[in-house]
């Protein structure tokens, strides 16, 4: 497990820390710092734009920059910005700092999935990806820690220090890990890389069903989980529910995403990918079926399945597509797959807009979410009824 663990404090560095923290650590940063309503908007908009053209990038060009190379320099990049972000009082500066992390973010998940993809035994791949996603839940936590603990006392500039000091360890560390890794490498390596043409890479997404029915999930998963995230507390507080309710709810997301990515991991490589997904797309689906119909009662219910769902998803897909690609393809069909994930997260989360100012109420948004949950157990249950019957052909040859 020790590669698993290396790369999850990567998840964190680089998830956790590069774009989750400042969403944290902003209205304390905004006491010091003239960051205004329309400063806010571009730094989420372009963050946005930015991990997308870096998942783009990585799965046009990233087979010819070599993953490991790639592992060090972003978490490098990501370690040298953290320790930026302390000393920054210009708001421009600041956006393009965290745009830069947000490329570097989306580049640093998809090394680490052809790396894992490459050197972990087949029947503990989808275990280390899965525990690997879920770093960013971790990240969570830890943001709240340093809330709770270190910025009260030393300010919020301690912070991304803390940060940065993490990320300079994880760098140290991984870089020790793949040294290791590169002695076995000769020996077990691919006789030929089964690299993707850039040319072919989308009409490989488009005519293969396990690339398309991959980031169709991953459409779906973006659909449903960036406007939960974005509309629920709003929606708690339309309700005239306790504000300290949406808080608890996302308490529980993280702490369920700390947990959910080992048990996923090992229910895909022990069951079956279709078992793991079928499992945590149903939980998400009756946790939004028990919210939709009390969310007062069952808000907490809704942070388990999202939790349950979210994070370790990433693991469960990226050891899908590994079954039936090499680890660099998978690398590049993964890149997409974050590519159409930020394309169904816009287009949900303008839909919701839409029916919130049509209608006037979120319930609609909710249930459209519920929706498309139910969509994504459906294609589970297609994921699972095509590797049993693959089983008994491949017993037969």
């Amino acid at each position: 497990m020790k590669m698993a663990v290396i790369f999850g404090m990567n998840q964190i560095v680089s998830h956790g820390f590069g774009i989750f923290l400042f969403a944290a650590l902003v209205p304390l940063m905004r006491e010091s710092i003239a960051l205004s309503h329309w400063h806010l908007a571009a730094i989420g908009a372009l963050t946005q734009l930015a991990y997308l053209a870096g998942a783009m990038l990585l799965g046009l060009l990233g087979h010819r920059l070599g993953t490991a190379r790639l592992s060090l320099l972003t978490g490098s990049l990501a370690t040298s910005l953290l320790f930026t972000m302390s000393q920054l009082q210009d708001p421009l500066y600041i956006t393009l700092a965290l745009t830069c992390l947000a490329a570097s973010a989306a580049i640093s998940w998809g090394t680490i999935v052809e790396i894992i993809s490459r050197h972990a035994r087949p029947e503990q791949r989808s275990t280390y990806l899965s525990a690997v996603s879920s770093g960013t839940a971790w990240g969570y936590g830890l943001n709240g820690l340093l809330i709770l603990l270190v910025i009260p006392s030393l300010g919020w500039q301690q912070g991304w220090q803390i940060a940065g000091m993490m990320g300079l360890l994880v760098v140290c560390l991984t870089w020790y890990l793949l040294n290791g890794l590169k002695k076995p490498l000769t020996a077990e390596a691919e006789p030929l890389e089964s690299v993707i043409p850039a040319s072919k890479l989308l009409s490989t997404i488009l005519g293969e069903q396990t690339a398309f029915f991959a980031c169709l999930i991953c459409f779906l998963v973006g659909f449903a989980t960036m406007p939960f995230s974005n509309w629920l507390n709003t929606y708690l507080d339309q309700l005239a529910l306790p504000a300290a309710l949406g808080g608890y709810t996302w308490t529980t997301v993280g702490l369920t995403g700390m947990v959910a990515g080992v048990l996923t991991g090992k229910l895909a490589d022990r069951k079956g990918h279709g078992v793991a997904l079928l499992v945590i797309f149903g939980g998400f689906a009756l946790g939004l079926a028990a919210f939709i119909y009390d969310p007062g009662q069952f808000a907490l219910l809704a942070g388990v399945g999202y939790g349950l769902m979210y994070f370790p998803m990433w693991g469960v897909l990226a050891g899908w597509i590994g079954r039936h690609y090499s680890a660099t393809a998978t690398m590049q069909i993964n890149g997409i797959c974050m590519v159409t994930f930020g394309m169904g997260g816009s287009l949900g989360n303008l839909l919701a807009g839409y029916i919130r100012e049509t209608t006037g109420s979120l319930e609609a948004v909710f249930i459209t979410l519920m929706a498309d949950a139910v969509l994504l157990v459906i294609l589970a249950l297609w994921i699972l009824s095509v590797s049993a019957r693959r089983r008994p052909m491949q017993s037969a040859a």
